[in-house]
């Protein structure tokens, strides 16, 4: 938990960012910039694509899933790249809103080892998904479709993942544009859902 002296965004301020359609991300100045793009990239929840490969991976059942047992391990394991958004700033705010039962993280382990995963904010019916990593193949693909089978069961309508890349696209990542995304964000935060 931070302290008095460390940066943390409030969670108050990140969660009505969230509610209109802004996140912030960490610069290299050290400082916080806050985006909301147009086009907005989303990941339909009821059209997901799992690719032929994952399906025959998924059946063999590598790895074990499970949720919020190491928020912080796993935004650790997104920021471990040579170029990272996710400064200490970042890491302190999104630990707080864990704490306080907004953010979540799926996590694909291997024989109590921590292998994979990805995390997020979950609001309404609304999922904002963060990033997402992997240290064997397809830990992090696993932890998508489990995070999507979980969106489904608990009647969430909107999986936001802010832009698309073209490993997305393979899952059905679609831009849309930020006035219908408005839309369906205001419908989503109308739902009452509960992610864990």
């Amino acid at each position: 938990m931070a302290t008095s002296r460390e940066p943390l965004i409030p969670a108050e301020l990140l969660l009505r960012a969230y509610a209109v359609g802004t996140f912030p991300m960490g610069m290299p100045s050290g400082r916080i910039g806050w985006f909301s793009p147009d086009p907005r990239g989303i990941l339909p929840i009821n059209e997901f694509h799992i690719p032929h490969g994952l399906k025959r991976r998924l059946s063999r059942n590598p790895f074990e899933i499970r949720i919020n047992t190491a928020f912080m391990q796993v935004m650790k394991g997104c920021a471990a790249r040579e170029e990272t958004w996710i400064n200490r700033t970042i890491l302190l705010s999104y630990q707080n809103l864990h704490a306080l039962g907004f953010a979540h993280s799926v996590e694909t382990w291997r024989e109590d080892r921590l292998v994979g995963g990805l995390y997020g904010v979950a609001l309404g019916g609304a999922f904002f998904g963060e990033s997402m990593f992997h240290r064997e193949t397809d830990a992090s693909k696993v932890a998508l479709a489990a995070l999507v089978n979980r969106l489904r069961e608990r009647g969430f309508i909107l999986l936001d993942i802010q832009w698309t890349t073209p490993h997305l696209k393979t899952f059905g990542a679609v831009e849309i544009a930020k006035a219908d995304y408005n839309i369906l964000l205001d419908k989503a935060l109308r739902l009452k859902c509960v992610f864990e």
